[in-house]
């Protein structure tokens, strides 16, 4: 982390480019009539696949959150992810919306989700702060804001965040300085002094694998 005081403006000049989102492209096409919706892979990794869905992170736009002074925080990591359902979950969240007396316009053509997390690196949580239904062509049929912070240390080994979240987090911390040089803040004189042990995302308890 030394090193990154001194470079910090070096990073700040290419970062604009590098996480500019552009507005959601189609990525479906239909195979003998049924939707088959592609994640590009140059933006999104994979991490794991269940029976019920297959599950991505954005590696390309992940980051800390910015301060109001243009500083990273680099307590708070910021992570877009989806998660493409296959036939039953698209159903099964169609029937809990009909439960719930939803509208389902456009569930007709639901293909998955787009979840935003927020990594507290400091108290070890992780919170969903949007949680939105896509479409076929990745547009948002609906959206829920009311996810509230979870302790890492209190989701179950079999549960399918487990290994997701861990993931995304042993990444994280293998390319923290490609996230920060990705970035349009910049580091503070303190945290760009900051030994590398006393890093955050180097210092958060990370799940051991199951």
């Amino acid at each position: 982390m030394k090193n990154f005081s001194r470079h910090k403006k070096f990073f700040a000049g290419i970062a604009a480019a590098a996480v500019i989102f552009s507005a959601s492209p189609t990525f479906a096409y239909e195979d003998d009539g049924e939707i088959i919706t592609e994640v590009p892979t140059d933006i999104y990794m994979w991490v794991q696949s269940t029976p019920r869905g297959n599950y991505w992170f954005n590696h390309k736009h992940c980051g800390y959150r910015i301060r109001d002074d243009g500083t990273l925080d680099l307590t708070t990591l910021m992570v877009p992810t989806v998660c493409m359902y296959d036939n039953i979950q698209i159903d099964d969240v169609i029937q809990k919306r009909r439960w719930k007396k939803l509208s389902l316009k456009g569930y007709d053509r639901l293909a998955g989700r787009a979840d935003d997390l927020k990594f507290d690196l400091v108290n070890g949580t992780v919170q969903v702060v949007e949680r939105v239904d896509l479409d076929d062509t990745w547009a948002t049929l609906d959206k829920d804001t009311s996810g509230e912070p979870i302790a890492l240390t209190n989701i179950p080994v079999k549960d399918i965040r487990y290994n997701f979240y861990r993931k995304i987090l042993e990444w994280a911390r293998q390319n923290n300085e490609l996230i920060i040089g990705r970035s349009r803040g910049v580091l503070s004189d303190a945290d760009g002094d900051l030994p590398i042990n006393e890093v955050p995302i180097n210092k958060i308890f990370i799940p051991p694998a199951d």
